[in-house]
């Protein structure tokens, strides 16, 4: 790893504790100028040198421990220092979300502070300083999107806020136990503590059964690195990427229509909207999470509470049921009226093209939202009233929800019957647009001669696809903060499925050599009772499952594709390994942590078999062609169905969820009548069977 890379992932370690303890298990210490120091240390800065730094006794132990010579990284006095009161009005152990719009002002504020340092070596010295006096999930936040965003620090890896914080992801029973261990134990004797499976409530709870998805480690980070990547507020720079808003649309309608699939097979019914504020929210949560940082737990939510309006002076916010259901209305008549009014008092179109972009930052609430004061902050809001429904004035001095963090709200039932509704929004738009018509969804050059799939594995089964628990383990070491030094190990238990390949024969007429893109998704074909979904709801509740680009030469041409190449999603290694173990040549792959969990890319199914139709089509390059360059082998370009490319065009033209993003002519009353006018495109049933098995993951 670099100079550069090196002290940084430093600064990134341990967020709680003070920036003049040394990091990277020992072996990197930082020379902090007195200035630097709280009010705190300062009076004792050379004593603490004495104790903690590169000359100290305990130093030179590690030098004895591991054979590694201490780094020492030194911190350079600045002229002026930065003004951070517009941040430190958060408390440095209290609560941080996002969801909050005076938190998102001040993240937004702090990332165009660390944005406009004239070279990495000063942003390094600002955020030295600002490391120790802000609250901890702030800093890490707008240092992560700065680092992430600048030409200078693109490469400098920044670690999952699994590694950061990981508080936010797993039982508090496990912390003791790992602190125990680190304790008595050497490093390299240290063994993994197990995370148990499910550990928020008993089957008793209908809900419990899907909570092996809503509590998966991978799943809540990738919807927190998705909110990393693609930030709603900060420099116009940072926020704006290409289909921002349409990604952030399909993103979670992705999520959600993943989840619905996983509900039938396990014997639960669809995901309600909350589309009403006014009435008892029925279903309970209890997270069982602690906020280390100052020992408080994340609050639980008791069945049938009542949402009020939050006055939250600490926190700065003053919301009301009111202002919500104004907004909301506001944005319903934007929709059914097919355009948004923009500041001036000018109509933005919707009903084109651009239109889904457009509501997708308009609902969310990011800095490109064409009107905030006309059309609020619905979707930011709804979290917020959620997160506080338990002390919505603060009368308890408690904290926000579950809901109220990017990290842990897809943990609580909840969250779904929130973005069901806001999914419907979306619906609502999309079922404007005209259906697609033939010479869209054609594509004369080639046939689809054939589909299917077949585990990966000699003389797999075709058309058969198994998911299984898996029990994985990951180090914690570097975000347990004031605990021993070295790795610290939890396994933990998840879904996986079973590797397998797609397969399938095109025939193109062309004459020549042509390229073209397939695009896979799996189909539900009915719901926890058994009954068979009508084409529509198929449709809505459509899974992609890959998008490729693939070369064609005349004739007949045989396609496997493996489904850990997914377009979908990013490996496990990728998603969880810590990055101050990267080796040199990995640096450029930890902006990867955004995309969806590789071992989640299967609805879990169950132990008698699911059916589901495997859908395919063959379309169009000329359609499709974005004139942006991309390689999936390298760097960040294989998981850009929900994440895009970096620093780059969308790599498709097409809306996302196309075919299935628009309805169809009255017509078309079932999946076979919707393919069989087009030869690129094919239906084939496959089953999905879930064994109650686990298996260790193997280790590299």
């Amino acid at each position: 790893m670099d100079s550069l890379s090196q002290k940084f992932v430093g600064l990134l370690q341990h967020p709680q504790e003070p920036l003049f303890l040394p990091k990277s298990k020992g072996t990197l210490f930082y020379d902090v100028p007195e200035r630097f120091l709280t009010d705190r240390y300062r009076p004792i800065g050379q004593n603490l040198a004495n104790r903690f730094g590169p000359n100290s006794s305990s130093a030179a132990q590690v030098s004895q421990d591991t054979g590694v010579e201490p780094t020492v990284v030194t911190i350079r006095d600045l002229k002026e220092l930065p003004d951070l009161k517009f941040a430190q009005w958060i408390a440095r152990r209290g609560s941080f979300s996002l969801l909050n719009v005076e938190h998102r002002k001040a993240a937004g504020k702090l990332i165009s502070v660390f944005l406009k340092q004239p070279n990495a070596d000063t942003l390094f010295d600002v955020a030295a300083y600002a490391r120790d006096r802000l609250n901890g999930p702030l800093f890490q936040y707008a240092l992560a999107v700065a680092l992430l965003h600048r030409p200078d620090t693109k490469a400098v890896p920044v670690p999952s806020i699994l590694h950061l914080f990981p508080d936010q992801f797993i039982d508090p029973a496990v912390l003791p136990r790992m602190q125990e261990e680190g304790t008595i134990v050497m490093d390299e004797n240290r063994m993994a503590i197990e995370i148990p499976m499910n550990f928020t409530a008993t089957d008793v709870e209908p809900e419990q059964r899907m909570a092996y998805f809503r509590e998966d480690i991978g799943v809540n980070l990738h919807h927190w690195h998705w909110h990393l990547v693609y930030p709603g507020a900060g420099p116009i720079e940072v926020v704006r990427k290409d289909r921002r808003g349409e990604l952030f649309y399909y993103m979670h309608n992705q999520m959600l229509n993943r989840y619905q699939a996983d509900r039938f097979a396990q014997g639960l019914g669809r995901v309600e909207p909350l589309a009403s504020f006014r009435n008892p929210i029925r279903i309970p949560y209890y997270p069982k999470l602690l906020r280390t940082a100052n020992n408080r737990t994340f609050p639980a939510r008791y069945a049938n509470m009542l949402v009020s309006d939050v006055v939250r002076v600490s926190d700065r916010i003053n919301l009301t049921i009111d202002a919500v259901e104004t907004w909301i209305a506001r944005v319903l008549e934007a929709i059914d009226s097919g355009f948004a009014v923009g500041t001036d008092g000018a109509r933005v179109p919707l009903d084109d093209p651009r239109g889904i972009d457009i509501l997708g930052n308009l609902i969310e609430r990011s800095s490109l939202t064409v009107n905030r004061n006309l059309y609020g902050d619905v979707h930011n809001s709804g979290h917020t009233l959620l997160a506080y429904i338990h002390d919505p004035r603060g009368t308890y001095l408690e904290s926000f929800g579950v809901m109220g963090g990017l990290s842990t709200a897809v943990r609580d039932p909840v969250f779904y019957t929130w973005h069901k509704f806001i999914d419907d929004l979306f619906q609502r738009h999309k079922a404007r647009l005209d259906p697609y018509r033939a010479a869209e969804l054609a594509n004369g050059a080639v046939v689809l001669e054939s589909l299917g799939t077949q585990l990966d594995r000699a003389g797999g089964a075709t058309n058969s696809l198994v998911t299984f628990w898996e029990r994985s383990q990951v180090d914690l070491g570097a975000g347990l903060d004031f605990g021993p030094g070295g790795s610290a190990f939890v396994t933990f238990t998840h879904l996986q499925c079973a590797p397998f390949v797609f397969r399938l024969r095109i025939s193109s007429t062309a004459l020549g050599n042509r390229q073209d893109t397939v695009r896979i998704f799996l189909l539900p074909k009915v719901d926890q009772q058994g009954r068979s979904l009508t084409f529509e709801e198929r449709r809505l509740l459509a899974i992609e499952l890959d998008s490729f680009r693939v070369n064609l030469q005349p004739g007949t041409n045989n396609i496997v594709r493996r489904s850990d190449n997914s377009s979908v999603t990013i490996s496990y290694e990728r998603m969880f390994q810590n990055v101050s173990q990267a080796n040199a040549g990995d640096v450029q792959s930890r902006f990867c942590g955004c995309g969806w969990p590789s071992h989640m890319l299967l609805p879990k199914g169950n132990e008698n078999g699911v059916e589901y139709d495997l859908f395919a089509m063959v379309s169009r390059f000329e359609d499709d062609n974005a004139n942006v360059a991309y390689d999936e082998s390298v760097g960040c370009d294989d998981s850009y169905s929900f994440c895009g490319l970096r620093d780059r065009m969308y790599p498709s033209r097409r809306p996302m969820g196309f075919p299935f993003d628009r309805k169809v002519s009255g017509t078309v009353q079932s999946m076979g009548s919707f393919v069989a006018p087009y030869r690129n495109m094919r239906l084939t049933p496959v089953t999905v069977r879930f064994m109650n098995t686990v298996i260790d993951r193997p280790t590299p």
